[in-house]
């Protein structure tokens, strides 16, 4: 019975992971073998020509994208946790309206924000660049980290923080010295998901940063797919470039998240 299952994991694996694949095996097909039938399963005589293309051409964007994922990744964090703090130990006032208005934020369409940033952006004159773009993406990651901050830091026990009071740390000590520290999983978890929300990001980056010099990568790609539609190779070797960091942030954090999300759900 184990093995079974054990089988059917393997291919449901092989299944998800199979597009992945396919966009590796692309990225190095030679352009006259792209469109032969039936494809190549394996890629015969790879070429490297789509990732040359990403080097010359893409890593502007993607330096773009790192910037603007790095700058969300900190800007909800700095908001957030002090949000969460107070939510779950300084229980202010309106604290469960805040709460559940940060809950029905997560559920404005995103397209519906970035026509409200536009036209502030404009009146503003900060269209087209980093900064607001930062700004608007921190305003999806924002509602959620302070979600997992304030389910993670309510389970931080009251003796910990009576102790800290005891030897005279105000609120703000508190929590920079106590707090903080043992909060490690929800920050990872909160800088993760942030950083992934911006590097991924469409919506806002076509919207607001669609004809400034400083463009992520997600619209690096669409460009390239409009401007080179039959050079597929480069296409997916900017895709599969573009995943790396995602991939290897995911690998190296999966259990701080595994801690980080789950924390709360059970209580003692």
């Amino acid at each position: 019975m184990n093995r079974w299952r054990t089988w059917v994991g393997l291919l449901l694996t092989a299944v998800m992971l199979f597009p992945v694949y396919w966009m590796v095996n692309v990225s190095l097909t030679r352009d006259q073998d792209m469109r032969k039938s039936p494809p190549h399963v394996f890629p015969v005589d790879p070429t490297f020509d789509g990732y040359r293309a990403v080097f010359d051409q893409q890593l502007p964007y993607l330096g773009t994208s790192l910037l603007v994922a790095l700058g969300t990744v900190a800007l909800t964090v700095l908001l957030a946790a002090p949000a969460g703090y107070s939510l779950a130990k300084l229980r202010p006032r309106g604290g469960g309206v805040l709460s559940f208005a940060f809950l029905v934020a997560q559920m404005i369409p995103g397209i519906i924000m970035a026509m409200g940033f536009y036209a502030i952006y404009l009146n503003l004159g900060v269209l087209n660049s980093w900064p607001g773009l930062i700004l608007a993406d921190s305003t999806i990651a924002v509602p959620f980290a302070v979600l997992v901050f304030t389910t993670f830091m309510a389970g931080i026990p009251e003796e910990l923080l009576q102790a800290a009071k005891t030897d005279g740390a105000g609120p703000l000590r508190t929590f920079t010295a106590i707090v903080l520290p043992v909060s490690r999983n929800a920050i990872v978890t909160v800088a993760l998901f942030a950083f992934l929300w911006a590097w991924s990001d469409f919506v806002f980056a076509s919207t607001l940063d669609g004809g400034g010099d400083l463009r992520p990568i997600t619209l690096g790609i669409y460009q390239y797919i409009g401007n080179n539609n039959q050079e597929w190779n480069a296409i997916m070797a900017t895709a599969v470039v573009a995943s790396i960091p995602a991939t290897v942030l995911l690998v190296a954090a999966q259990r701080f998240v595994a801690a980080g999300v789950t924390a709360g759900a059970v209580k003692d």
